[in-house]
């Protein structure tokens, strides 16, 4: 069988069946989110936004395209142009993969909060997901995970860590007096 790519199969969803996950950690300073609402005015939504379809909630949680959507919500004239409907694409994956997808897509554009990338390697280790798994899938080099476990300072995020022998104690006894 053939892979065809979701973005063959789009949608048009209305926006109030649309949410926003609860781990990107992409921002837009507010000059850039003028820009966008600038260019949706002027080109319409040239890009369909990426959600996950829960089937039991009937919602379509957001993968990419959070502040697409945030601009349907915010501008009632991109509303009303669009008749509430938001140019979707449907990819059929677990959280952790979709968190995967969310980082790729943002990395691929910009920059991060930090603080909010930390919180996803740490969900991403609680999912049971390896530093090389983060690595290979996020696109991070080992110093980059260590610097954002390190951010959250739980020793669990650790446990794949092997660390030197920097130091040796001294032991009381044998301890000698430094002048």
């Amino acid at each position: 069988m053939d892979y065809k790519s979701p973005v063959y199969k789009v949608r048009a969803v209305p926006v109030e069946k649309i949410v926003a996950n609860d781990y990107n950690p992409n921002s837009v300073a507010p000059p850039e989110f003028k820009l966008l609402y600038d260019s949706i005015k002027e080109d319409g939504y040239t890009m369909p936004i990426v959600c996950y379809y829960d089937k039991e909630k009937d919602k379509y949680e957001i993968v990419d395209g959070f502040h697409r959507y945030r601009i349907m919500l915010e501008y009632p004239d991109i509303y009303e142009r669009e008749k509430g409907m938001l140019p979707v694409s449907v990819i059929d994956k677990s959280l952790d993969q979709r968190m995967a997808s969310t980082i790729r897509h943002n990395r691929a554009r910009g920059s991060h909060n930090v603080d909010l990338m930390s919180n996803i390697i740490k969900e991403l280790h609680e999912l049971g997901r390896s530093d090389a798994w983060i690595s290979k899938h996020l696109g991070m080099d080992k110093d980059e995970i260590l610097r954002l476990k390190q951010i959250t300072g739980l020793a669990s995020l650790f446990k794949e860590t092997k660390f030197g022998k920097a130091w040796i104690p001294i032991d009381d006894e044998n301890e000698e007096e430094i002048d």
